[in-house]
């Protein structure tokens, strides 16, 4: 399924399919049972452009409009979801949300390094207490001074291990909910930060996840990034591009379940005849083929959306929730057709399973869209 795509859209996207056909899809079985993507994934990532996406010349990104980052986000997905996160988190939530709301200092020291790949960035919000119910978050900064302390804990957090920089939320106000909560650009080597690698994760497992814990990092007043108590749209506003660039990746797994499938059913015989022949083997593609293709038409339309400056945010959940939901059963339905051999990491269906799962779970779970796109509908929150 194809939509007409710009010269520079389908160079891009042809840059995306060499580049994961040479440098991901070889290595993504071996970095899945190590728990580790190859670190210089990065500095190739930035070299190609793919870290400064939509992000200005000016400040050493290399533009290009959304749909192409959708593009790059869905052939990465293909690939390996574990590098297509390293992306979606260090352009999509921390770079972007930079260039939207950061002042000049912040732009030119941060966006120039993150675009190339010399820094990585990581987004500090969710924490072992606060998933879903992110505005009542309690890690805190409090004032010292000409700067603030920073103590709290962050759970689940992609690149933490390995970012230069944390887009950290913390509650600067004694208000209770969103309106006291502030958004900081946090040196990781700070000291004070410690890094905790999680392990033992279902699917993504190359990624690499952590725990952060803050005790008293000090960062001065120009850490701050956005007007004070204004965090929680800082956050919001970066989740709303992020989950389309979510809804890209589950597309790409969706596309990786459907070409895995419908090569096995064209080589794996049975009764005498390759299993393709089969009714049900062909509803079971089918099923793929149809999701695949309705969640790339809902995501790109978030990306039209985003490049035409127009309200894109319940587009964006509506994306993410039908995508997500659409790569676990194209995952699951690859499983189907290969049978038991799908139920062994020899074959690639097995990893896609694992890695749709928590699409379904980050970003805002099923259910949270869902309520976001009732009060959408309704003008009523279910929040």
């Amino acid at each position: 399924m194809d939509l007409e795509l710009s010269e520079e859209q389908t160079a891009v996207r042809r840059l995306a399919e060499e580049f994961v056909r040479r440098e991901v899809t070889p290595y993504a079985a071996e970095w899945d049972r190590a728990e580790n993507v190859d670190r210089s994934i990065i500095r190739k990532l930035g070299a190609l452009g793919f870290l400064g996406l939509t992000l200005p010349e000016e400040y050493g990104g290399s533009g290009g409009d959304h749909l192409a980052y959708c593009l790059v986000t869905e052939e990465l997905g293909r690939g390996d979801s574990s590098v297509r996160g390293i992306v979606s988190v260090s352009l999509g939530l921390v770079a972007k949300t930079i260039a939207t709301w950061g002042d000049e200092d912040q732009k030119q020291s941060w966006l120039p390094r993150l675009a190339s790949g010399e820094a990585l960035g990581c987004f500090g919000l969710t924490e072992p207490g606060t998933g879903s119910d992110a505005g009542h978050l309690t890690t805190r900064a409090v004032r010292d001074g000409d700067g603030w302390l920073l103590t709290g804990t962050k759970m689940f957090i992609t690149n933490g291990t390995w970012a230069d920089v944390v887009l950290l939320f913390a509650r600067t106000e004694d208000t209770p909910g969103p309106k006291g909560v502030s958004a900081f650009l946090v040196p990781a080597d700070s000291p004070g930060l410690t890094r905790r690698p999680v392990h033992g994760k279902l699917g993504l497992r190359g990624q690499a996840t952590a725990e952060l814990v803050l005790d008293g990092v000090r960062v001065p007043d120009s850490a701050m990034l956005g007007p004070r108590g204004k965090g929680f749209s800082v956050a919001m506003s970066a989740l709303a591009k992020g989950r389309m660039s979510v809804a890209a990746g589950c597309v790409g797994i969706a596309q990786a379940a459907l070409d895995a499938a419908v090569g096995y059913a064209g080589e794996r015989e049975q009764f005498g005849k390759p299993i393709a022949s089969y009714q049900l083997v062909q509803e079971l593609l089918t099923d793929i083929a149809v999701d695949v293709d309705a969640a790339r038409l809902l995501t790109w339309r978030v990306a039209d959306l985003v490049d035409r400056g127009r309200e894109f945010a319940t587009a964006a959940s509506q994306a993410k929730l039908f995508a997500s939901e659409a790569a676990v059963r194209c995952a699951n339905n690859a499983l189907q057709v290969f049978g038991g051999y799908g139920y062994i990491d020899e074959y690639p269906v097995g990893k896609l399973l694992r890695d749709a799962r928590v699409m379904t779970l980050y970003e805002g779970t099923s259910q949270i869209q869902k309520l976001i796109i009732g009060r959408a509908l309704t003008g009523v929150s279910a929040f």
